[in-house]
């Protein structure tokens, strides 16, 4: 083992690992990013309108599936995870949603105290160059304009998009100006991690101007395990060369601290590779046991989801492109100029909802899409249509990720635990049944000539299960599994400054330390715990906001 490379070792250059390692060059630290994955270069991960390329390629993704759900029928689901530099946030969709300021609030009631809305907003604020204010009935004040991350909308040019946002109105809905400042509930524009018409990434919001203050380095590298010194952290064993079968290892040495940013999947298989876990767990796989944690791969949580389908009656759909000619000519226009339908991921508008009265804050999500298609771009539906993309966002269903086997090369084991409630299928039977409402709206109904799935005749209770059953995917959104809570607490796994309890010198900043699952896409959260984690880790706070988040006046008695 040879002397520290750097005061911290973070493992991730994803969202989170990204902006912590930002801060703390900023700070004056000197950190090592270790990241298994390559570049980022080229239009399959630039072009927004690509996205479902790169979370469906090997170079990029690590390929990672549940086991068989068992209440969807045994289906196993992709779970794709970024395996390049920028991770997750090199191969998502987009789409920036930071979450109700009630998700916070119940972070800190469940433990994760100084992590109450009041306390994240600062970060988002600083974290951000927001470009909506030009639109009309925005409350600035609730926005950063000079962060690292640029914040973007598209240019909402297709009918369809204002159509939606109308039916949401027509159905009794508010309209927001901005779901990520004052008010969630409602419909309106949506926005996104693009700026100049390229993805804007963790890597390149942070990562690459952290590396060039010459206090981080990068290492092409796959984590094997975290590197104990009785129950200190020292630093992480590696294989060198950028490949996870051979290579040489050896040990990455922190002088102060080792981060774990490798996902709410790859994080804890690597603390339990490294003896921190279920106690009964790692000993049934020879592993000996540094801190016996019950909650290390516990509380997973997702967003699933479905597509309702929807053929249009007027041949103004993305389906006009859905060929090599129409793909070769947005393509050649983003190559050359970064416009045109190539800069957008086209979810340009969304809806938060609540399912029901008694709901104090959105639990229904929708993403709308002009064009009717798979999310990995494999089918279209014949002819002109579009989708909403849409389920419930607080399931109760828990899952769990375990170990494969000792060999740090062997996947984890996932079991989402998908459905497993009734809450479950009450919630998403009404989900379906409000968008059918919506789309029946005058501003809608107008472009809808017929419901493509779950289709018409799928109306009682047990037709609509059978569709989820059936149907229902991974939003992407996995979290919880090295929860966040009090010292005290046997089932959390890191304590409020993201320590990891019962051993030293060794911190966990990514979508893992969620307590619960927060409204929306996960992208805008995770960087946020990189900005939070960096502080904790440098003993400074930004200061509280007074700040409070508009909600329903009436949502014990209406459900709009």
């Amino acid at each position: 083992m040879s002397d520290a490379v750097a005061d911290y070792v973070i493992v991730g250059s994803g969202s989170a690992g990204s902006a912590l390692a930002y801060r703390l060059a900023m700070a004056g630290k000197s950190v090592v990013v270790i990241e298994e994955g390559g570049s980022d270069a080229g239009p399959f991960i630039q072009m927004p309108a690509a996205l479902s390329y790169p979370m469906n390629m090997a170079m990029y993704d690590w390929g990672l599936r549940s086991e068989p759900e068992p209440h969807l029928g045994g289906r196993q689901l992709v779970t794709p995870r970024g395996r390049v530099i920028g991770g997750s946030s090199s191969i998502n969709g987009m789409v920036y949603v930071r979450g109700h300021a009630r998700d916070y609030d119940t972070w800190d009631a469940l433990g994760a105290q100084g992590w109450a809305y009041a306390d994240v907003l600062p970060y988002f604020q600083r974290m951000e160059s927001w470009h909506g204010a030009a639109d009309a009935g925005t409350d600035t004040a609730y926005r950063g304009t000079n962060g690292p991350l640029h914040i973007t909308r598209g240019p909402r040019a297709n009918p369809l998009f204002e159509a939606f946002i109308q039916a949401g109105r027509e159905a009794g809905y508010p309209v927001t100006p901005d779901y990520n400042g004052a008010a969630q509930e409602g419909f309106g524009a949506m926005e996104a991690t693009i700026y100049q018409g390229e993805r804007w990434s963790a890597a390149k919001a942070y990562l690459r101007p952290a590396i060039a203050t010459g206090r981080v380095r990068l290492l092409r590298a796959f984590a094997r395990r975290i590197v104990m010194d009785g129950r200190r952290a020292v630093g992480v064993e590696v294989a060198r060369g950028g490949v996870k079968n051979g290579g040489q290892i050896e040990v990455v040495r922190a002088g102060a601290e080792v981060i774990l940013a490798a996902s709410s999947l790859n994080t804890p298989k690597l603390l339990m590779l490294s003896g921190i876990g279920p106690a009964a767990h790692l000993a049934s796989h020879g592993i000996d046991v540094v801190a016996d944690r019950a909650g290390v791969g516990g509380n997973l949580q997702d967003h699933l989801e479905i597509y309702m389908q929807f053929q249009s009656v007027q041949p103004i759909t993305l389906y006009k492109y859905w060929n090599l000619w129409g793909k070769a000519m947005i393509g050649a226009q983003w190559l050359f100029t970064k416009r045109g339908l190539g800069a957008s991921n086209q979810f340009e508008a969304c809806g938060f909802i609540r399912s029901d009265k008694g709901v104090e804050y959105p639990d229904i999500q929708y993403h709308f899409l002009p064009i009717a298609v798979r999310y990995d771009g494999k089918a279209s539906a014949a002819g002109h249509g579009f989708q909403v993309h849409t389920g419930p966002m607080r399931s109760a269903s828990r899952g769990r990720v375990s170990l494969r086997s000792s060999d740090p090369n062997a996947p984890p084991v996932i079991r989402f635990n998908y459905m497993s409630q009734d809450s479950d299928w009450r919630d998403f039977r009404k989900a379906v049944r409000l968008t059918r409402e919506i789309f029946d709206m005058p501003s809608m109904r107008a472009h809808v000539k017929s419901e493509i799935q779950p289709g018409a005749a799928a109306q009682s209770d047990t037709e609509i299960d059978a569709f989820i059953r059936d149907h229902a995917e991974s939003a992407y959104h996995p979290c919880g599994t090295a929860r966040m809570g009090r010292a005290d607490d046997a089932n959390a796994v890191v304590d409020p400054d993201c320590r990891v309890i019962g051993v030293d010198c060794l911190r966990v900043a990514d979508s893992s330390i969620f307590p619960q699952v927060t409204n929306g896409n996960l992208n805008g959260p995770s960087i946020m715990v990189g900005e939070k984690a960096a502080d904790h880790i440098l003993g400074v706070r930004l200061a509280k906001s007074n700040l409070q988040p508009v909600m329903a006046a009436d949502w014990k008695a209406a459900q709009r």
